[in-house]
């Protein structure tokens, strides 16, 4: 196997099975930074042996192996720590060869949990939990990260290398918090399920549009979460996940090449994913305390979900709904989404006004985003030289290959 498909491979298992490979090391060590630096090493070594060897049978488990044999080597070299090494040893050699005591099939969930309360603690800041989490848990790389942030790869490495430094001084314990803890770290919780399941849905970068498997992680993780913490904000994180994953078997064509909403068969939408939806947004609704930002996110999402077409579409309640949420959680995404329902609702005129004022501001300046929105408006108000030279700028912009292809294919229209 050449260097290339080992890396291939390596990243392959990782992108999978990152978050219970280094939860599984963090409950074996009881020490999470400690975890995350064990498997990187795991990683490294795995890129020259399966280069060599090829990828083993339990690939997942080769790494917690390795990461593993290099614990107790850190144990060995640590004088104050003889009597946690003598532990680890003595469980290595007691278990069979090729097997792996760690993946205990009725601690995966808790070690994942316990893993994102972890990199959610209080002692760390908003945006280094949310990079942390989405590092360990997501199995995303900095770059990834960096772009769902939109700010610069070397912030997010520092963030991540910060925190790491932060919770192994305070020698926060591997585990999930009781119950009254919960709360206060709860919000950063959601907000990683969200952004994972958002890197999976629209990938920022690399050739695949969805990474349905990223994406499939996020929504266990909802579904888990809602299990110990049955909030109204955790039903309305789950009813957005499942309603929007309802539409992935429709976003692909044959060849793999995206398919856009208008163009959507919606026979293909996955019904049992609208049902499970739109019952844990029916559950959000029944606390009576009113819909917070994930739920209102939902509201949106079923009235897609449920209508025929898009024409069909009732866009004057997702403008009001995209109303609520801005004044909920203010961010320029929500403004650029609520301009295009206006578009929708009231024409693109009046949608592209809204555009203008969010370019005015300079927001949104590094995204491909809301060139792409532009383009869009523009091309339906029959501008088609602004309208192309908006699209290309979005391509430009785009770090998607498929994403991009559909750009450039709707900028070569309107040559």
């Amino acid at each position: 196997m050449s260097g290339t498909e080992a890396r291939g491979a390596v990243e392959a298992v990782w992108r999978m099975e990152s978050a219970r490979i280094v939860g599984a090391l963090a409950r074996y060590t009881g020490d999470f930074p400690l975890a995350e630096d064990l498997a990187q090493e795991a990683l490294a070594e795995a890129l020259v042996s399966w280069s060599v060897n090829g990828v083993p049978a339990e690939p997942a488990g080769w790494l917690l192996t390795a990461g593993r044999r290099r614990a107790i080597d850190t144990f060995r070299r640590r004088a104050a720590r003889d009597e946690k090494y003598a532990l680890l040893a003595r469980d290595l050699a007691a278990e069979e060869p090729g097997a792996d005591a760690l993946f205990d099939p009725a601690a995966i969930d808790d070690d994942v949990l316990a893993l994102m309360f972890i990199s959610c603690h209080p002692l760390l800041s908003k945006e280094a939990r949310i990079a942390l989490t989405l590092r360990v848990v997501g199995g995303l790389g900095s770059e990834e990260i960096a772009k769902a942030f939109l700010v610069p790869v070397a912030t997010i490495q520092a963030r991540i290398t910060r925190a790491k430094k932060t919770l192994a001084a305070a020698q926060v314990a591997f585990a999930v918090p009781e119950p009254h803890e919960r709360a206060e770290r709860l919000g950063s919780v959601l907000h990683v399920i969200y952004l994972i399941f958002t890197e999976g849905s629209f990938a920022s970068g690399g050739e695949e549009w969805i990474r349905a498997g990223l994406a499939g992680e996020a929504r266990r993780l909802a579904r888990v979460l809602v299990r110990i913490a049955p909030e109204p904000e955790v039903f309305g994180l789950l009813a957005l996940l499942e309603l929007t994953a309802a539409r992935f078997p429709a976003r692909l064509d044959a060849s793999g090449r995206p398919v856009l909403l208008e163009d959507q068969d919606r026979r293909r939408w996955d019904q049992s994913a609208i049902r499970r939806g739109r019952a844990a947004l029916a559950r959000a609704a029944g606390f009576g305390r009113g819909l917070g930002a994930y739920g209102l996110q939902a509201s949106i999402a079923e009235c897609h979900a449920v209508a025929q077409s898009v024409a069909e579409t009732d866009w004057q309640r997702i403008v009001i709904l995209y109303e609520a949420l801005g004044r909920l959680a203010p961010s320029p995404v929500i403004e650029l989404n609520r301009a295009v329902a206006v578009a929708m609702a009231s024409g693109p005129a009046h949608g592209l006004e809204l555009v203008e004022a969010i370019a005015s501001r300079g927001e949104l300046a590094g995204s491909h985003l809301l060139p792409a929105v532009r383009g869009e408006m523009l091309t339906r108000l029959d501008r088609r030289d602004d309208a192309r030279s908006a699209l290309l700028q979005a391509v430009a912009l785009c770090g998607n290959a498929a994403e991009r292809a559909v750009l450039q294919r709707k900028a070569d229209e309107l040559a």
